[in-house]
């Protein structure tokens, strides 16, 4: 960035655009920037109980904010990972937990990599990521991942918040450093011959000028989509979600550290721990039931069939644009695209969007080759991700719907990518080499695909396994159990920790 001024204009608020705003703030308070960040009150923000990857604690301490400053205000918890339930009928096997990784699992993942092997290749031993890692065991007890003094290993968790809460956070924070914040809806997106554009103008007679623009409009696509006229990219060949209903509920005395994932008919749904409520929500397909239906379902397995709490209905648009930086506008958040939030990767690919493009601005503005590079970079995120949520659906055994059976013979519209690491595993070969050639592991780590595979008992069908032999090297998981029990006893309840961070924040 030059020291010629430059302004630069974000459309939309909630959670993408105070974050991004943030972003771009802090990485340039030396610079001659002007942002301003325009919404509309008459805008809704899709705010519910919504869960984080550990990015977005790297967020905040980037930011320099504490988490007693931000939880108390949030309604926020601790996520330590992720309770798949029902999505297999496998035994043994029909429920799983993908942990945050902490440092100190890098001492048992090859004992967790080396089992599933053994079991790829017909051996009869226990291959359930459970037993190998120390978040489920944090989950199970319902404790708060920040330990004790004398605890020797770094954490990595993530969050979960109420998204209207921390959208207003987030822009209090902004304005504070510098963020102008204007209230308006735009009227008018004004390009000029070269397709750049020049204002936006507003219902109200406003003219707002800038160098650049971001589109944080949400699914709506306002700059990006509807003026710059980028192709969106579907992905519901390989998703069929599209739509979700969400239901709050009360609350409970002890507060789970985990977000659980449960499989329904025709989607699944979630459940996500405040500190005041549940948030739950049904992720579902149009095509195979409707609205009505699957709000009867959720309030059927929430208990609240006969009670009067109001359901929210949403519709989500799956895919990506194929450019996320064109001509002088970026799109962040749900204007940019979408994967559906199984686990949890909106923010994650917000800050990765904007951390990303303000490295590649400085390096040469409006460059062609940097926002080819970037948006490369960008793509390659989604479909990353993307790929790694279809793989729940590919290696789910659940035949009781004809969802669930589309779902496992979708196959032939899976990426290359993913189908040679389905086949790398049901051949018994070596996953953590294979997603290191394909150069994939910054999207997902072997530990998590060794967990979903695993974990869902994915595993080769073949003859009747074999009891281990005399050579084959076993792992004895009574002593990693013994360990791991051990361990989580530097740990306190969630309940009990929050209640004193919420005590301590005053």
């Amino acid at each position: 960035m030059s020291d010629k001024s430059h302004k630069i204009v974000i459309l939309g608020g909630g959670t993408a655009g105070w974050m991004t705003a943030m972003i771009m703030a802090r990485h340039w308070q030396d610079k001659a920037v002007e942002i301003t960040l325009l919404e509309s009150s008459d805008i809704g923000i899709i705010g519910v109980g919504e869960g984080s990857t550990p990015a977005l604690r790297q967020f905040f301490e980037r930011m320099g904010i504490s988490e007693k400053e931000w939880m108390p205000q949030c309604n926020a918890t601790y996520k330590v990972g992720i309770t798949f339930s029902q999505w297999s009928t496998r035994e043994g096997y029909k429920e799983y937990f993908h942990p945050f990784k902490f440092r100190l699992d890098e001492q048992f993942a090859p004992a967790f990599f080396h089992s599933a092997h053994m079991r790829r290749q017909g051996v009869d031993v226990p291959a359930h990521p459970n037993d190998f890692f120390l978040s489920p065991r944090l989950a199970e007890k319902h404790l708060a991942p920040v330990p004790h003094y004398n605890f020797p290993f770094e954490p990595n968790y993530g969050y979960h918040f109420d998204s209207s809460l921390l959208g207003r956070f987030l822009r209090d924070k902004a304005k504070k450093l510098g963020v102008r914040h204007k209230e308006g809806k735009v009227s008018e997106v004004v390009q000029s011959k070269s397709g750049h554009i020049t204002c936006l103008k507003t219902e109200q007679g406003e003219q707002i000028d800038a160098d650049f623009f971001v589109d944080c409009s949400g699914f709506s696509g306002v700059l990006m989509q509807k003026a710059l006229k980028v192709p969106f990219t579907s992905f519901d060949s390989n998703l069929f979600n599209n739509a979700a209903v969400a239901i709050p509920s009360n609350s409970t005395s002890e507060i789970p550290s985990q977000t659980l994932s449960t499989a329904m008919k025709c989607g699944w749904r979630w459940q996500i721990p405040l500190t005041n409520r549940h948030g739950n929500g049904y992720v579902y397909s149009s095509q195979y039931c409707s609205a009505e239906e699957a709000e009867v379902e959720l309030r059927t397995a929430l208990g609240l069939l006969d009670e009067d709490v109001p359901a929210r209905h949403l519709k989500m648009k799956v895919g990506r644009l194929e450019k996320h930086w064109h001509k002088n506008c970026l799109a962040i958040g749900l204007s940019q695209g979408f994967i559906e939030p199984l686990e949890a990767t909106a923010l994650f690919l917000v800050q990765q969007a904007a951390a990303l493009f303000v490295d590649a601005y400085e390096k040469g503005q409006f460059s062609e080759q940097n926002q080819s590079a970037y948006n490369a970079t960008i793509n390659g995120y989604f479909e990353g991700i993307r790929d790694y949520i279809v793989g729940h659906y590919i290696t789910s055994s659940r035949t009781d719907t004809q969802y669930w059976l589309d779902c496992q013979n979708n196959q032939k519209n899976m990426s290359d990518s993913l189908s040679h690491i389905l086949d790398v595993w049901n051949q018994g070969g070596n996953l953590e080499e294979e997603l290191t050639r394909q150069r994939i592991t910054g999207y997902y780590s072997p530990i998590s695909w060794h967990c979903l595979l695993a974990g869902s008992g994915y595993f080769p069908k073949s003859q009747k396994l074999r009891r281990p032999s005399a050579t084959d090297k076993q792992v004895n998981l009574k002593k990693i159990s013994e360990f791991l029990h051990r361990c989580s006893l530097n740990f306190d309840p969630q309940a009990k920790y929050l209640h004193q961070q919420a005590v301590e924040s005053v």
